[in-house]
């Protein structure tokens, strides 16, 4: 069975469970875009040809899939369909869904999902991206959900240059219930920092997130800023930074791959939380993130509400991009 029907009858069958519909509402710009338009090529097409790996190519670039990975896929399928003897678009097609899964299951680091938390003292997210992808709102989804889980979160206000980023995330912290330390504005984001870990530790935390400032001058200025944030948490508490998570907006395209390249260089980014998923027809980003970096996607966002940050699950994923509710069972 390829992956394609098994997705089909794995999440197609009624009822379907909430997280299954959060991806399917989630992804269906996404899904019009991409899944309809490989439709509408196999049904011009009776058997694939040169012009059918071309315009296949061309979907897959317009959908974010990246360029490097979307000639890659359409390498693999022109090989694949003259070593079988593949001619039907749908056989192909399906081809194309296994490849997809086993490239983003197979490279870089281990998919994780939920954060890793340490067997002792506070565990420490620091959460780093340029300003207007949705950091503040994505750590507040973040503290609220492990909230939710019976965690003790706390927020460090690292952020200190932007005017307002303070004020926000304090007034977030306030809405959830939960501590945040904060400094006067422009200071020192290590020194709010310094203050935060040593506060986590006398509160017995379970989870501090820290923001960080979304703007440097250069890679230079952001590299001495986050090396020196990185210190300081690795002095007061072991091993910290456990987690590092890079907020992307998905509807930025190619440019937040761009971004991810540049922290990526930076910073010890351990997964990548994509924003705004449910407002881009682009979904293939998440392959080209994985494909070029070779770092997890561990959350998505897929709506406006707190609850609507989901763990990302690769099957999940390609249900709702290539089947949704096309699949008959909605």
């Amino acid at each position: 069975m390829g992956l394609f029907s098994f997705l089909k009858n794995k999440f197609g069958s009624k009822p379907k469970d909430e997280a299954t519909k959060t991806y399917e509402k989630g992804l269906e710009k996404s899904h019009k875009a991409f899944a309809s338009r490989l439709d509408a090529l196999s049904k011009r097409y009776g058997k694939v040809n040169a012009e059918y790996f071309e315009e296949l190519e061309e979907i897959l670039i317009e959908s974010d899939v990246g360029v490097d990975l979307s000639l890659r896929l359409c390498e693999e399928l022109l090989d694949k369909s003259k070593s079988e003897g593949l001619s039907d678009p749908k056989a192909i097609n399906d081809a194309l869904v296994d490849l997809m899964f086993v490239d983003y299951a197979t490279k870089g680091q281990a998919i994780v999902n939920e954060v890793n938390f340490a067997p002792d003292g506070p565990t420490v997210l620091l959460v780093v991206g340029v300003n207007g992808v949705g950091k503040t709102t994505s750590i507040a989804k973040l503290a609220y959900r492990y909230k939710n889980q019976g965690k003790k979160v706390m927020l460090a206000a690292g952020d200190t240059f932007r005017a307002g980023a303070v004020e926000q995330l304090g007034i977030w912290a306030d809405r959830l219930g939960i501590d945040i330390v904060k400094g006067a504005a422009n200071s020192d984001p290590a020194s709010v920092v310094f203050d935060a870990a040593r506060k986590a530790k006398q509160d017995k935390v379970d989870l501090l997130i820290v923001d960080t400032a979304g703007r440097q001058q250069t890679k230079a200025n952001l590299m001495q800023e986050l090396s020196k944030i990185t210190r300081v948490l690795g002095k007061e508490i072991p091993g910290a930074p456990h987690e590092c998570f890079l907020i992307i907006d998905a509807t930025t395209g190619q440019n937040g791959v761009s971004q991810a390249r540049c922290f990526k260089e930076v910073a010890p980014l351990t997964g990548i939380v994509v924003t705004k998923m449910d407002g881009t027809s682009k979904g293939g980003i998440i392959l080209s993130i994985r494909d070029e970096l070779g770092v997890p996607v561990r959350f998505m966002g897929l709506g406006e509400r707190m609850e609507d940050l989901e763990e990302f699950d690769l099957d999940k994923y390609l249900y709702g991009l290539l089947l949704g509710a096309d699949d008959g069972s909605a």
